[in-house]
């Protein structure tokens, strides 16, 4: 089956799962919550494919063996609260929160019913989990860092970019902590490679035009991206602004290479939504998320668009391209 059509096939199948549907489920068929950040299955793509693959590479089969409660908040902060609630109150026996708003939002809802996040950056800055040995409590997950890659990236921008001396940081200050450290840690990788960053706040995709106006009075020449999931859901607007200010861009995720950045370094965030199946397959067996230590990301890929690169003016090095893990056309 082609990935539209599964997209299409399961957005159907999350809509239609209704409450007399819910009332004629056996009673021993786990309920499993997934509460996602996007505003529908199509939006989340490769990585609601991932888990839902995680669950089939397990032998779940949905219907038979397990049932999904789907919500899609659309970014909207507001209604992580809202869907968390109802996903409380359907007595669902593990919640799946993807995204650290999400997170945030079951943990709040329940301190009994296991959670399993992904997609995190910083779960124990975020205050989802004591540590990430001991989470405590009943939430655990998937982090999608797991260490600073902040002067890897800025090394390969420096290679690629021959010259470049200043660097825009786009950051979503809705979330405070992950803007926070990453600001911290680029600033202090940029001075040992002689850089300057100069950070940019967006809270919404309706910003960023006057951020890309801000980014050309300051003269950047170089954009770099949060690992931030609205700021990720943006990548298409955001690649084509870039392209249009003549602005290299890096990202720590590949799909963003895809849309039209220039280039990505990061861990792979298919892998890392697989996980979150395993965790919730331990638990409906009688793990406790206490016990089960935070996941971390332990491979990285560079990826980069030589078609963007083209478009952008740049000739990109026979030996940076061999070093790349993928190069898209």
């Amino acid at each position: 089956m082609r990935r539209r059509e599964f997209i299409t096939l399961l957005g159907r199948t999350a809509t239609a799962w209704s409450l007399p549907a819910r009332a004629q489920r056996p009673k021993k068929i786990p309920l499993v919550g997934q509460l996602w950040h996007a505003g529908s299955a199509e939006e989340e793509g490769n990585f609601l494919i991932a888990v839902q693959q995680g669950f089939k590479d397990l032998g779940y089969v949905e219907g038979q063996n397990i049932a999904f409660e789907y919500r899609f908040a659309a970014e909207q902060y507001e209604r992580f609260n809202d869907f968390a609630d109802e996903l409380v109150r359907l007595k669902v026996d593990v919640l799946i929160a993807v995204t650290g708003p999400a997170a945030i939002a079951a943990k709040r809802a329940t301190a009994t019913i296991p959670i399993v996040f992904t997609a995190v950056a910083d779960p124990v800055a975020s205050k989802l989990v004591d540590s990430l040995a001991r989470p405590g409590g009943n939430v655990t997950g998937q982090s999608n860092v797991a260490t600073d890659l902040s002067a890897k990236r800025l090394e390969i921008f420096k290679e690629t970019v021959v010259g470049i001396s200043r660097v825009a940081l786009l950051l979503n200050p809705n979330d405070p902590a992950v803007a926070k450290r990453t600001l911290e840690d680029t600033q202090r990788a940029a001075e040992l490679s002689n850089l300057t960053i100069q950070p940019v706040e967006v809270r919404s995709p309706d910003e960023l035009d006057r951020a890309f106006y801000e980014m050309a009075n300051d003269q950047v020449e170089g954009l770099l991206l949060v690992l931030d999931p609205m700021l990720f859901n943006a990548r298409r607007r955001i690649a084509a602004l870039a392209l249009a200010h003549r602005l290299p861009t890096m990202h720590p995720i590949r799909d963003a290479v895809e849309a039209g950045m220039l280039m990505s370094y990061g861990a792979n965030p298919e892998a890392i939504f697989r996980g979150a199946p395993l965790y919730v397959d331990k638990i409906l067996k009688g793990a406790k998320p206490a016990d089960l230590p935070v996941q971390q990301p332990t491979k990285f890929e560079f990826v980069i668009n030589v078609g963007t690169a083209k478009a952008l003016g740049l000739t990109i090095s026979p030996v940076l391209l061999a070093r790349a893990d993928e190069v898209i056309e």
